[in-house]
């Protein structure tokens, strides 16, 4: 079995980038920090990284082992947040991150269910689609949001798919003389809000226009903010596309209004990314059944 100091030590030095830096990190000197690299590349028999002027260059076998220290950096941190939550009565931390229309349609609903347990701490990050999976990876959360079913995740992920919520185009009131339905084509030329993030939803965005045959918008505002985009929206003669369920407070007030974009299927699928192998925390294993349960009622 690894020692879990020798795996420390590897992650300050991952971290870092150098086994002086590692020793800065750690407050032990740069000989410790030697010592233990080699017991633990003894112990392994693999070298773990190559030393070069600019630093430190992982092996593939490094770069599997940095993964697995960073893993247990986070569950011991976990462990020892959780320890101290629960001496004063609260369940947690849990820590979730995901794209922005997926927290927005996941998240509330869920705190609702699981509020009745009692107090809880709960993190919520805002990040892409790529930034979900490398803290999944690095062990900083548990449970990662997002658009599904758009291509096989990696073979560490594992996906389940908890809602579908269609697509529709969004316009404000500029747009007041439009139909409520139009065709790709004809929303084409009118000015457009799109994702900048190369994620999930601006994958299935421009895949409509691709399905459908139709150039993308060349009067276009990039921006992942759903908080800007909508107001954008509101204001100007820009439109965008967005999940019904994100836009349904501005929608009951008349703010915004939904059209129907015409000879096009245009739906998406919402759910749950969480790290194979990696047992969840109670309060995670709640926050994913309850919003699994809030989807199949």
């Amino acid at each position: 079995m690894l020692d879990p100091r020798l795996l420390r030590t590897y992650a300050a030095v991952c971290r870092e980038g150098s086994i002086s830096g590692a020793a800065r990190a750690l407050n032990i000197s740069q000989p410790s920090v030697s010592v233990a690299i080699g017991q633990l590349e003894g112990k392994l028999g693999t070298t773990l990284f190559e030393r070069t002027r600019a630093g430190i260059v992982l092996t593939p076998a490094g770069d599997k082992l940095r993964r697995r220290a960073e893993m247990m950096e986070a569950l011991v941190r976990d462990a020892e947040a959780e320890v101290a939550r629960a001496k004063e009565g609260v369940r947690g931390p849990l820590t979730i991150a995901g794209t922005p229309g997926a927290l927005v349609s996941l998240v509330p609903q869920a705190v609702e269910a699981i509020e009745a347990g009692g107090r809880f701490e709960l993190n919520i990050l805002e990040r892409s689609d790529q930034e979900v999976l490398d803290l999944l990876r690095r062990g900083e959360i548990e449970i990662g949001l997002g658009t599904t079913g758009i291509e096989t995740p990696p073979a560490d992920i594992e996906e389940t798919s908890l809602l579908q919520d269609p697509f529709a185009l969004i316009v404000g009131r500029a747009h007041d003389g439009l139909g409520p339905a139009v065709t790709l084509a004809g929303a084409a030329t009118l000015g457009w809000v799109m994702p900048h993030a190369a994620g999930g939803f601006r994958r299935q965005i421009e895949a409509l226009f691709l399905s459908g045959e139709v150039p993308l918008p060349r009067d276009v505002i990039r921006s992942d903010s759903l908080l800007t985009t909508k107001a954008i929206v509101r204001r100007t003669a820009h439109v965008c596309v967005l999940p019904h369920g994100v836009v349904a407070a501005e929608l009951s007030i008349g703010v915004l209004r939904t059209v129907r974009l015409t000879g096009v299927t245009f739906r998406r699928s919402i759910g749950i990314r969480t790290l194979k192998g990696r047992p969840l925390s109670d309060l995670a294993a709640d926050f994913v059944e309850a919003a699994a349960k809030v989807y199949r009622q």
